[in-house]
C-alpha cells in the first residue's frame, strides 16, 4: 500500500501554509485530509480556493453540507461521509435527513431532497442532466442558476472524496461515531 504522509503546519511546503492556516482557522485543526493535500499546494489551494466560494454562495450551510454529504454516499469516500455528517449534524441538518443521505436514501425535506438528487444524478450522470433533472429542481423552488452552483459543490467535494479514497487517510477521532458504512 502507497502511503502518503499527513503534514503538519510545520512539514508543509511554505506554498500551502496559507491554505492550512485558513483550514486550522475554520475548523479548530487541520483536516487529515488537508495534511495529505497539503504536500501539493496547487492541490490544497484549489480546495480552499473553491471552499471559500461554495461556502460564501448562495445556498444555506445545511444545503450545502447536504450536497457534500450526498458526494460524499455517491462517491463512496468513507473519511469524506463520516466528515460531512458530523458538519451536516453541527450545522442543523435534521439527524434523519442525514441518516437517509447515508443509507442512500432522499433526505424528507424537499429541498433538500432536490439538491441531493440534483447532486447524485450530477455525479452518476457525469454532468449530462437532462430536461427532466433540471425540471424537478426548479420545481423544489431553485432557480436554473443555483443547479449551476450545485456543480461548484459537486466539484469541491471531488477533491476531497478522491483524495480521501486515493490516499486512504485515518479518520480522526473526533468524527470515529460517524464512520461510514455504519
Amino acid at each position: 500500500m502507497t502511503h502518503f504522509p499527513i503534514l503538519t503546519m510545520e512539514s508543509a511546503p511554505e506554498r500551502s501554509k496559507p491554505a492550512l492556516k485558513q483550514l486550522e482557522a475554520g475548523f479548530g485543526m487541520i483536516p487529515n485530509i488537508a495534511g495529505v493535500m497539503a504536500s501539493s499546494p496547487v492541490l490544497i489551494n484549489s480546495l480552499v480556493g473553491l471552499f471559500g466560494n461554495v461556502h460564501g454562495g448562495s445556498f444555506t450551510e445545511p444545503q450545502v453540507q447536504t450536497v457534500l454529504l450526498t458526494d460524499a454516499v455517491t462517491n463512496e469516500c468513507a473519511w469524506a461521509v463520516a466528515f460531512h455528517t458530523a458538519l451536516g449534524l453541527k450545522a442543523g441538518l435534521d439527524p434523519a435527513d442525514v441518516e437517509a443521505i447515508r443509507e442512500r436514501r432522499l433526505p424528507k425535506d424537499g429541498k433538500h431532497a432536490a439538491l441531493s438528487l440534483l447532486a447524485k444524478t450530477l455525479i452518476e450522470k457525469r454532468g449530462r442532466l437532462d430536461d427532466r433533472d433540471i425540471d424537478q429542481f426548479v420545481a423544489a423552488g431553485f432557480g436554473k442558476d443555483l443547479a449551476l452552483e450545485v456543480i461548484a459543490i459537486v466539484a469541491a467535494s471531488t477533491i476531497t472524496n478522491y483524495t480521501g479514497s486515493v490516499t486512504r487517510i485515518p479518520l480522526e477521532a473526533p468524527f470515529q461515531a460517524h464512520a461510514w458504512p455504519a
